[in-house]
């Protein structure tokens, strides 16, 4: 090999690494550049407010562990929304007994039910009765119903029938646990006398 063929075959060698580091670095700029641009995050699905199931003309009854009837909801039509979980019922009717035997029934032009069924409210007409003595009467364009704690509630106006006494307020909050009755705004009501004998 010729000495200026080896001198420069030297200085090829010596600058290889730099050609090298340079062509990569362009060839991975071009790739850069040239690629398709990243997908955007898949956002997730929105829910709808939308029903998943009908029913129509329906009936749905729970028993206890011996077989005795709890509740019976029945209703013109029902809407399970998956989204929140709950049950819209048209012309609802709702009964339930207590293991003492008390029966309470309630009615509406419409309810929405959470899923377990232990938060009702209803809308339009609404009336809520205990079949106790003296029975007790609640009515008004809105109750909300808790029914494993036994309350009634109501933010807009209601008439209370107890017996024979009535009374009516802007607002009431029931608890049948602790047997106290709150009416607020409002309230006025009518005291019968007890009959004599």
């Amino acid at each position: 090999m010729s000495p200026l063929l080896r001198q420069g075959w030297e200085r090829f060698t010596l600058y290889l690494p730099i050609i090298l580091m340079g062509l990569l670095a362009m060839g991975t700029w071009w790739l850069v550049r040239n690629a398709p641009a990243p997908l955007p995050p898949a956002s997730e699905p929105s829910q709808l407010h939308e029903p998943d199931y009908f029913m129509k003309g329906f009936s749905v009854k729970s028993f206890d562990a011996t077989g005795r009837m709890q509740s019976e909801v029945t209703g013109d039509v029902g809407r399970h929304y998956p989204d929140s979980d709950t049950l819209e019922i048209d012309n609802v009717r709702m009964r339930s007994v207590t293991p003492q035997g008390v029966l309470t029934v309630a009615t509406a032009r419409r309810a929405l039910s959470n899923g377990d069924g232990s938060e009702v409210q209803l809308f339009g007409n609404a009336v809520v009765t205990r079949e106790v003595q003296p029975r007790l009467e609640f009515r008004g364009e809105f109750l909300h119903a808790f029914t494993q704690a036994e309350r009634v509630r109501s933010d807009q106006p209601v008439v209370l029938t107890r017996g024979n006494d009535r009374f009516t307020a802007d607002a009431m909050e029931y608890d049948n646990l602790d047997q106290v009755l709150q009416l607020r705004g409002r309230v006025r009501g009518v005291l019968m006398p007890a009959a004599t004998r």
